[in-house]
């Protein structure tokens, strides 16, 4: 735990009680910080990881908003300061994937539109509140996505979701002068989680698995690693930057 840096840092993490999202939330609780755990569904799974937490010997708590509605962004907010003081990191970890991987010509309004709900306008509901609200030497962490290099077919509308993020991450990074405030984006490959493994053959799991050089798929911890270093005291110098943590894959 580096406790000299990260003690009384307190971190938002959205989509926070599962996957990639529980595994930052451990890892950044492990490194020091005060973690928001934020869900919009599985309450039980929420509470469940701030338990663990604790028993960890951290300290976190579990706040359900939507980040597509704006409200709820700005009452998570609101609660984080009012449980620990401030907020100085926002992961935007939360995001969907539609498990038939459908081409553009077959992806129906509903998909697309719940696809930038969460994906884009969710990740601009909480950068919009970080802008006036993450504390002097903050840093925002983005989700993006290694489909953007790959350019596989079935993700268009799920690649320019995150193309969008990537976009808004180096923009934002420029619109925070002054504030010594990073902001970075994080764009894991094939991870197994239940996003990428839901409506996949196995034999589809394998091949993924073996496209990168290290001839595996990542895990939740892997990616947990890069957020924390771009979260913490050894990522101050990296800002605007899209970083693609897919074991070599593109």
């Amino acid at each position: 735990m580096n406790t000299t840096s990260t003690l009384s840092k307190v971190a938002i993490v959205t989509g926070g009680s599962r996957g990639i999202g529980a595994a930052i939330a451990r890892r950044l609780a492990r490194d020091g910080m005060q973690v928001v755990v934020n869900y919009a569904s599985g309450k039980e799974a929420a509470d469940a990881l701030v338990a663990a937490i604790a028993a960890e010997g951290g300290t976190a708590l579990a706040v359900k908003a939507n980040v597509a509605d704006a409200g709820e962004v700005q009452a998570l907010f609101d609660a984080a300061v009012a449980a620990f003081g401030g907020v100085d990191v926002l992961v935007n970890n939360a995001g969907i994937m539609p498990p038939a991987l459908p081409t553009l010509a077959d992806t129906d309004e509903a998909t697309f539109d719940s696809l930038f709900a969460i994906n884009v306008k969710g990740s601009f509901n909480t950068m919009r509140q970080a802008a006036t609200r993450l504390r002097h030497g903050g840093s925002v962490v983005n989700f993006s996505s290694s489909v953007i290099g790959l350019a596989l077919p079935g993700y268009a509308v799920y690649g320019a979701t995150k193309a969008a993020v990537e976009t808004m991450t180096a923009i934002f990074a420029k619109e925070l002068r002054g504030k010594n405030i990073t902001v970075n984006a994080v764009a894991p490959g094939p991870t197994a989680t239940a996003l990428f493994l839901d409506g996949k053959t196995e034999e589809t799991i394998a091949r993924m698995g073996k496209m990168a050089p290290l001839e595996r798929l990542g895990t939740p911890d892997d990616i947990a690693a890069a957020v924390a270093f771009l979260a913490g005291p050894d990522g101050r110098w990296v800002n605007g930057q899209t970083l693609r943590a897919n074991g070599g894959l593109v």
